[in-house]
């Protein structure tokens, strides 16, 4: 009996079936080929069965490649491996080959879903990382959504952010930043002297850490642990200028070469208790001189909340003096208008910085040196008591109100503080408008 050769396997169809047959590769049984008329080319196993009658196990279809099929070589192994088992007494030779196929299927779904399990881990992986937030883009999504919500829209923290904290860190990946890299920013802003500064920026940085585990964008905040007093104490102030300072301001100012509107300002601080802030961004449109009232708007209050100071008669002379100044501009056409701002900026449109008034009165104070395009006359705002800033005259006012007999209540509206006692807010509701205007007359007095 010859053997089946591809170029058997290879023939065109003839219109019927045709068979091809050898014996076995173990002699018992036959391996046969079948070439359909309408071309199909499948291979078999022929065998008696228990029953006396032949028997065929199919063994797959032919392809010369092994691609998409079996080999003939492959097919004739597969038949021999069979005559072995016939051999061997096995009669069930198709549910053998049925179970082998099943347990090669099981293999290979088995493997497919490995590989497609692992496919979908890269992939998940990759889209994780995708998503993974530099300090960069955490802190841009934090001044997005959070920072551009507060008076300064973030100004001060990403003026900060900008100098010290991203250029540190800003290329890591945020849930990779551990609290080392975060002390060692903070020791290099307290190593140039600024303890403070290193202080509030922990502060900072834990809030943007804070708001990145709100989101969801990360699960730990690495400033945890970390102390703000280890980097610098805040120390609170009680300077309060004596009555013999205040007496000598006068003189000092006249010598400290300052702008009419600085030296003013000064004077505006003490007779009404504002913050420098609400002063520096005060606007002409909020200040009317024959009521003798000036409206602080809510977004200009550190609180939040919109505050009437009543002008003494020396508050209004100290405006009058201002309004003479900045009162009136001349617009690009040539025509005198209306002054926007009480403390209108030097080279922009808009209020001054809410900082100059605190540089300007910390210049001439300073020992040894002048800074660089700064004031030379470093020490004519110098008094006695020792270095002051705008915030102390607030102080300063708060407590002449006091020895004057203004009673402590009526000196925290005067200063727009938020009443920290829950049932005082709710239940105790005089606006102590009259005893205000009372302590603003006297302390202008």
């Amino acid at each position: 009996m010859s053997m089946i050769t591809d170029r058997d396997m290879q023939a065109s169809p003839t219109g019927k079936d045709v068979w091809l047959t050898e014996d076995a590769p173990k002699g018992h049984g036959r391996f046969m080929a079948r070439i359909t008329k309408g071309g199909d080319k499948l291979f078999y196993f022929r065998y008696t069965g228990p029953d006396g009658k032949r028997a065929y196990v199919p063994l797959g279809a032919y392809d010369s490649k092994g691609k998409t099929g079996l080999t003939l070589k492959d097919a004739r192994a597969k038949a021999g491996a069979l005559s072995k088992l016939y051999i061997g007494g096995a009669v069930d030779l198709k549910g053998h080959l049925d179970a082998d196929r099943h347990l090669l299927e099981t293999q290979r779904a088995a493997e497919q879903a490995r590989l497609d399990a692992e496919r979908i881990a890269i992939g998940e992986e990759a889209r994780l990382r995708s998503l993974r937030l530099t300090i960069n883009g955490l802190f841009s999504r934090w001044q997005e959504l959070e920072l551009t919500q507060r008076k300064d829209k973030g100004a001060e923290i990403a003026r900060s952010f900008g100098k010290d904290v991203l250029p540190a860190i800003g290329a890591m990946y945020a849930d990779e930043v551990k609290r080392a890299q975060i002390a060692d920013l903070l020791d290099n802003v307290v190593a140039r002297g600024a303890r403070i500064v290193a202080r509030n920026m922990l502060g900072d940085i834990r809030q943007m850490f804070g708001f990145a585990i709100r989101r969801g964008l990360l699960e730990n905040d690495p400033t945890s642990h970390m102390k703000r007093d280890d980097y610098g104490k805040k120390v609170e102030r009680d300077r309060v200028l004596s009555e013999s300072e205040i007496r000598a301001l006068p003189d000092l100012i006249a010598g400290a070469g300052m702008f009419l509107t600085s030296s003013t300002a000064i004077w505006i601080m003490l007779t009404t208790c504002c913050r420098v802030g609400e002063l520096s961004q005060a606007a002409w449109a909020d200040v009317d001189l024959a009521a003798k009232k000036w409206r602080i708007p809510a977004e200009n209050s550190k609180n939040g909340k919109a505050h009437l100071i009543d002008l003494s008669d020396f508050a209004v002379c100290q405006f009058e003096a201002l309004k003479a100044i900045t009162g009136s501009t001349i617009n690009d056409q040539g025509e005198t208008v209306a002054g926007k701002w009480v403390l209108p900026a030097k080279h922009n449109e808009g209020p001054v910085c809410v900082k100059s008034l605190a540089k300007q009165i910390g210049d001439r104070q300073r020992d040894g040196t002048p800074m660089m395009n700064r004031s030379s006359l470093v020490d004519t705002l110098k008094l006695p008591g020792g270095k002051w800033t705008p915030h102390d005259l607030r102080r300063t006012g708060s407590t002449m109100m006091g020895a004057l007999g203004v009673l402590p209540e009526v000196i925290e509206r005067c200063l727009n503080h938020t009443e920290q006692n829950a049932l005082k807010r709710i239940y105790q509701r005089h606006d102590y408008r009259e005893e205000m205007r009372a302590a603003w007359r006297l302390l202008g007095d």
